[in-house]
């Protein structure tokens, strides 16, 4: 049997090159890595054993819960629940400040749809924004894409930092509370959006050409009632007159849309059961009562998400009949499969290299070296997403590492290093990431623009991010 490191880095390296150079989908390459590294450093005869149990261990903890996480989202999609809260964020905050309106609308959205449809979903709203007001799209698709981007990968219960949570505690149990975690990724989450306004607006003055323009916006896609008000809006504009918050909101409003108490509520209802459910956790005094057992019933994510989802699929979408209502159910559990098995084979990969201790070997060589704990999630992250596109698959991929080095003794407090995991899948976003091209695409940027703007604050947002995480480092053991 090989050395239990020197397995775990075949394993790696077989897993990446199946899923960059051949037709493998992620899913089989995570579960070939896993077989490849048992089957090298451990008895024949518990290979197959540790892999299913890893991959059914995974699955009954997260699977559900990512299967009503995309549904729940879909409904937030379709119904205009996020364009309804777009245009309540607009009232808040202002027209001259729209490229705040578009990053917060999608900073809000992404925490259950998932980016790249939130992207498409809102980009029309940021289209006409800058054909209004004259601002460049490499400005406002930028700071909407990262205000889709960071909450995607830092709050759950978006399917990659739910990944990361399940496999901490499965290696680790109880070391991360999903409560906690979703407070804390929405607080390191906050000044990585403020980074990305500033330094979007720099790109906005230095690529000030790339305005949509009026024969760019297709007319067809929109109803007569929206028309008359895109038609007054720009009769004013080339009035000279200042646009203000009225003349976005008529344009929204004549689109039927459900109430932003009800977008809002189907959002942050699950959000709030299950950090109710934390908080109860914490208090001695409900210890064994029926209160606390009602409520960490109603906060366990199976149940919190299934109440958003109903709440959706009755509210939400009263306007659809039952078919159309069971056929985006259905297009959401065709999105959710893939995640749900790439998932469950990280959760394989994960309890093989726990089991051949390639995990302890690791921590117990980096803690001698002095090489201050938190760097080691913050590069595994980076490391797992270069070379392919999927930071979903960065995650779930590098959480099987480095959760069972935390679990050996590496030195870093679990929410710092399942955080630093999560921020660093981030970098970089380009050519190889779907989601590169969704942004440089409906944002109508060239490749080039893209690479030298969205790419690059792909790399500056995660960096910012480290160097929050590190400081915290110092003071949280």
């Amino acid at each position: 049997m090989l050395n239990p490191v020197l397995a775990m880095a075949i394993g790696i390296i077989v897993m990446l090159v199946l899923i960059i150079f051949t037709k493998l989908h992620a899913f089989p390459s995570l579960i070939i890595s896993a077989i490849l590294i048992a089957v090298l450093a451990m008895p024949i005869g518990d290979v197959i054993n540790t892999v299913t149990t890893g991959f059914g261990n995974t699955m009954k903890s997260i699977g559900i819960v990512i299967g009503f996480g995309c549904i729940m989202g879909i409904f937030l999609e379709k119904s205009g629940a996020a364009k309804r809260m777009a245009l309540t964020i607009l009232k808040l905050v202002g027209v001259k400040n729209c490229d705040v309106v578009l990053g917060l609308t999608g900073f809000v959205v992404s925490i259950p749809v998932f980016c790249d449809s939130g992207f498409v979903i809102l980009s029309s709203l940021a289209k006409e924004f800058s054909r209004l007001t004259k601002k460049s799209m490499v400005w406002l698709g930028g700071i909407l894409g990262m205000g889709l981007y960071i909450t995607h990968f830092m709050v759950p219960p978006t399917p990659g930092p739910l990944a990361v949570v399940s496999t901490f505690n499965e290696n680790i149990p109880g070391s991360i509370d999903l409560g906690m975690y979703i407070i804390y990724g929405l607080l390191i989450s906050i000044p990585l959006f403020i980074a990305a306004v500033f330094l979007f607006r720099f790109y906005g003055k230095k690529y000030p050409d790339l305005v949509v323009k009026e024969e760019e916006i297709d007319r067809s896609k929109y109803t007569e009632a929206q028309l008359k008000v895109l038609d007054r809006i720009a009769a004013k504009s080339k009035r000279g007159e200042e646009l203000e918050n009225k003349d976005f909101e008529d344009l929204l409003s004549a689109e039927k849309l459900p109430s932003a108490f009800m977008s809002f509520f189907t959002l942050l209802l699950p959000i709030f059961l299950i950090f109710a459910n934390t908080i109860v956790g914490q208090i001695p005094a409900l210890k064994d009562t029926t209160f606390k057992a009602i409520v960490q019933f109603l906060g366990n994510p199976v149940v919190a998400l299934f109440i958003s989802l109903c709440i959706g699929a009755f509210f939400l979408c009263k306007e659809f009949d039952r078919k159309t209502c069971v056929n985006l159910m259905g297009e959401a559990c065709k999105d959710a499969g893939p995640i749900v098995f790439i998932t469950a084979a990280g959760g394989a990969l994960g309890a093989v290299i726990n089991t051949i201790g390639a995990a302890g070997i690791m921590a117990d060589w980096l803690v001698a070296t002095g090489i201050p704990g938190i760097l080691i999630p913050l590069l595994i992250g980076v490391i797992m997403r270069f070379p392919q596109g999927s930071g979903t698959t960065a995650m779930i991929t590098g959480s099987a590492i480095v959760a069972p080095m935390i679990a050996a003794g590496l030195p870093v407090n679990p929410y710092l290093a399942a955080l630093a995991l999560c921020l660093t899948t981030m970098c970089p976003s380009y050519l190889n990431d779907s989601y590169f091209h969704v942004v440089t695409n409906f944002s109508g940027m060239d490749i080039k623009t893209s690479l030298k703007t969205w790419s690059v604050s792909t790399f500056i947002i995660p960096a910012v991010g480290s160097v929050i995480l590190i400081i915290l480092s110092l003071f949280i053991h």
